[in-house]
């Protein structure tokens, strides 16, 4: 980023699409927000020592280039002074010469963290490749979707961890070749590389559709809970929330065997999946249920779809929920255990509202982002 930019944005001279791209800038890491808070402070030294004049903004940013970039000048006592009047965009104030760090993570970001605890704040329009301190390369963003390399081998495993928010969905390619597409309100935490001959495990909470590459000598394990998922190659789906008792596995082509995460895997002591298959795991009971299903229902989300099939009305709520990203209170308790049946497409949710009232006879209120069912 240009810093007659960033300074043009100080002084409010930007578009309000160039303001956008200066703040996804800001935003996007660390040494980035630290870039821009320094230049802030500096530039508000300069402000408060200047007279009462309005410079051209090229002659304005040349002179404050000279005195407190190039030369890299620091005055504490303005520095204070400065930190007392600036509001931050981002969380990083400067004062006697210290810094102290704040994240703030607005709730409708996709995010990754890195092994170190840095944050990354993702956008879905973005296109950047990332390399490590030795110039390798680590992953690339193109859009909605990050890709890692298979060419950076690690001795160790280094874990990142990609979370999505309410409202959307991100796509991963891991360094195996392996894809995974997270639903709204996932997170899955993998290594940026998997180590040569160990196998291959990761972490997801919520829900994902994993196309797992085949690799024979290292077999893949996703971690859901209680519940191991065991793979050599295959496409399968998992559905993992936090609030609800049940995970599920629905596999689409291959073979999986599921076995509790508390113990060692033993093939004739897991529980194996054919195509067409759901998996039902109590996690209470810690008891597996298998039926045969129509794995287009359990897929669907992919494509942006709502479909409720024997659902409890209590779920599909939350299911609403994170597809939409709002709040749904729910008083009419006799509802909550209902079990309902829909399909809807790409539509607002004040059309799945509508049916649910034409066909069920539900009662609702809509205020801005909080739904009311009464």
């Amino acid at each position: 980023m240009d810093d007659k930019n960033l300074i043009k944005y100080l002084q409010q001279k930007l578009s309000s699409e160039a303001s956008k791209d200066v703040e996804e800038w800001i935003l996007y890491s660390e040494e980035n927000s630290k870039r821009f808070n320094t230049l802030k402070a500096q530039y508000l030294i300069q402000s408060v020592k200047s007279v009462n004049t309005t410079p051209d903004i090229d002659e304005k940013y040349q002179s404050f280039k000279e005195r407190y970039i190039d030369k890299k000048i620091r005055i504490p006592n303005l520095f204070k002074y400065a930190a007392a009047i600036v509001i931050l965009i981002t969380t990083i104030f400067i004062y006697n010469n210290q810094t102290v760090k704040e994240i703030i993570i607005p709730e409708d970001a996709i995010t990754l963290e890195l092994e170190d605890g840095t944050i990354k704040v993702l956008s879905q329009q973005s296109e950047s490749t990332v390399k490590d301190e030795t110039g390798n390369f680590i992953y690339k963003q193109k859009g909605n979707t990050l890709i890692y390399s298979d060419e950076n081998t690690q001795s160790e495993l280094k874990y990142n961890t990609l979370s999505i928010p309410n409202g959307k969905t991100f796509e991963l390619s891991l360094s195996d070749g392996t894809k995974a597409h997270l639903n709204a309100g996932s997170s899955i935490k993998y290594p940026i590389s998997f180590i040569p001959g160990s196998p291959r495990e990761i972490f997801i909470t919520g829900e994902a559709y994993l196309d797992v590459a085949k690799d024979e000598n290292r077999p893949f394990i996703l971690k859901a809970s209680d519940l191991n998922i065991r793979v050599l190659g295959t496409r399968f789906n998992v559905h993992a929330y936090p609030e609800d008792n049940v995970t599920e596995v629905v596999l689409v082509e291959g073979t999986v065997s599921l076995y509790e995460s508390s113990k060692s895997f033993e093939k004739e002591n897991s529980t194996i999946l054919e195509p067409g298959n759901k998996a039902s795991f109590g996690r209470n009971s810690k008891d597996i249920e298998i039926r045969n299903v129509s794995t287009l229902i359990y897929t669907s989300w992919r494509n942006g779809e709502l479909v409720f099939r024997d659902m409890p009305f209590e779920n599909i709520l939350k299911k609403m929920e994170r597809h939409y990203n709002l709040t749904i209170i729910n008083n009419n308790s006799k509802l909550s255990k209902e079990i309902f049946n829909a399909s809807f497409g790409i539509v607002p949710v004040e059309k799945v509202l509508e049916e649910l009232s034409d066909v069920y006879g539900i009662d609702y209120e809509i205020e801005d982002k909080t739904i009311t069912i009464n």
